[in-house]
């Protein structure tokens, strides 16, 4: 059984660090990219089988993606302080800090869905009215919307449950479990709207089902498993501690992902003043674009884990070494993704929408932002750098700052002066090279290799040290 668990978990505390990187990372850039396609299935479906409703189905699935991603990225920031705070009990060796924040997670996942469903069920058609989504699209997007909602306990729960795998370095397990209900969203789809005749509720119903197929997937995991993460239903509740501790590092970067979207809806109101093709375009581009984010996302996310296990350890010159590694490694998998994007940028396009205007508009916008992807890995890294020592909140604010001050200011002030969809899109490797810059200064001035040196005397360092 020992052997079992080595197999499964990555140990981040000895040996080499530059191969296992990958094996960390890779599996979460797949669920990442699967859990996207669940979107791209919903995009791909309607805009094929839905008739006449087709672009106006397209559009009214696109038009509520900054608004998803603003309640969605607001939780998934919050799993990542669950995430480092378990993998500090981890690298310390406490058991029991471990057991306490494994059930507080998921129990604030549950709770917060709940929140979030009942909140968003009453602002999603006067947030919509406001994003100027035209007339034909707007009874369209709401229905999607209000269904996606209702599924928000379910969908949060995956993801704080996908939270508490990685801390541990088991990145494979919420794999498997996405690639099921995947396979699942997509029979769904095709089954409501292709058999059934459904548009936008057939696809939103589709992901809701496949997102509690995943969380119950990884529920039973947690359940089975003997390892420290292991949930004992009766102990679920709330730890206090647990809890300060997880919005401590997990709020910051929530709200930072969430003011992030707010941003985003910004611009997808200045996309939707531009009309419904531009509207279908946009969507279509952000399905295949979101692939390479997912990549250099995944660096980050291996990043903060790999550092918070050897914080907690006191093993700061790891620290630092995956930091460089995650860099260099990131920019080599993000190229080759990259470059596969752009030339096939087109074909996969015409999957999503076969009008030519919208493969034209769509393809403006993978172009530009591959060109983004460049700076958004520097920064996600340095980052994810930061948030594995526990310091969220700077990252954070100079995110907000860098990112939505930039493109509010973008899309108020020179947006008006030539409204075109190349306009708009110029305010992402804008925004982003500043946001890096910001973010580069941030790590030089915290130094916290060398701000937390005194940890390298931990008791669980010198027991480290002395088994090497």
């Amino acid at each position: 059984m020992e052997t079992a668990k080595k197999r499964r978990q990555l140990d981040m505390l000895h040996g080499p660090i530059w191969n296992k990187i990958p094996q960390f990372a890779l599996p979460v850039a797949a669920t990442a990219i699967l859990g996207q396609l669940f979107n791209a299935a919903d995009v791909a479906v309607v805009g094929n089988f839905a008739g006449e409703m087709s672009t106006a189905s397209v559009a009214a699935v696109g038009a509520n993606s900054a608004i998803i991603g603003l309640i969605v990225n607001l939780f998934i920031g919050i799993s990542l302080g669950a995430n480092v705070t378990i993998a500090h009990a981890v690298g310390q060796g406490d058991h029991k800090a471990v057991h306490k924040a494994v059930h507080t997670a998921i129990v604030m996942s549950v709770l917060g869905g709940l929140i979030a469903a009942v909140l968003g069920e009453a602002i999603a058609a006067p947030l919509l009215s406001i994003l100027n989504v035209p007339e034909d699209v707007f009874p369209l997007a709401v229905l999607y919307l209000r269904i996606y909602l209702a599924g928000l306990p379910v969908i949060l729960l995956y993801n704080f449950e996908a939270a508490i795998f990685r801390s541990v370095g088991e990145t494979k397990t919420p794999l498997i479990a996405l690639t099921a209900s995947g396979v699942l969203n997509v029979v769904l789809n095709l089954f409501f709207v292709a058999v059934l005749d459904m548009t936008v509720d057939g696809v939103a119903l589709a992901t809701v089902i496949s997102n509690a197929v995943s969380a119950a997937l990884l529920y039973r995991r947690l359940r089975k498993t003997t390892e420290l993460i292991h949930v004992e239903p009766k102990q679920l509740h709330l730890d206090g501690e647990s809890m300060k501790r997880i919005l401590r590092i997990g709020l910051p970067a929530g709200l930072q992902s969430a003011v992030f979207s707010i941003a985003n809806i910004i611009i997808q109101g200045a996309i939707n003043s531009l009309g419904t093709v531009v509207m279908a375009a946009s969507s279509a581009a952000f399905n295949i674009e979101i692939i390479t984010y997912d990549i250099l996302n995944a660096f980050s996310q291996a990043c903060t884990t790999f550092v918070g296990q050897n914080y907690g350890a006191g093993q700061l010159e790891r620290c630092k070494k995956t930091m460089f590694l995650c860099l260099a490694e990131g920019f080599a998998f993000l190229g080759v993704g990259v470059v596969l994007i752009l030339y096939f940028g087109k074909p996969l396009l015409s999957i999503f929408d076969s009008n030519p205007q919208v493969i034209e508009v769509g393809y403006i916008r993978l172009m530009l932002l591959m060109l983004s992807h460049v700076f958004s890995l520097c920064y996600e890294v340095l980052a994810g750098y930061l948030r594995g020592f526990g310091i969220s909140l700077p990252p954070a604010v100079l995110t907000m700052l860098g990112v939505c001050g930039v493109r509010l200011t973008w899309i108020y002030l020179v947006f008006p002066k030539s409204r075109t969809f190349q306009t708009i899109m110029a305010a992402f490797p804008i925004s982003l090279a500043f946001t890096t810059l910001l973010i580069l200064v941030a790590v030089l001035c915290y130094h916290p290799a060398r701000r937390f040196a005194g940890m390298e005397n931990t008791p669980l360092a010198k027991k480290t040290e002395a088994n090497a």
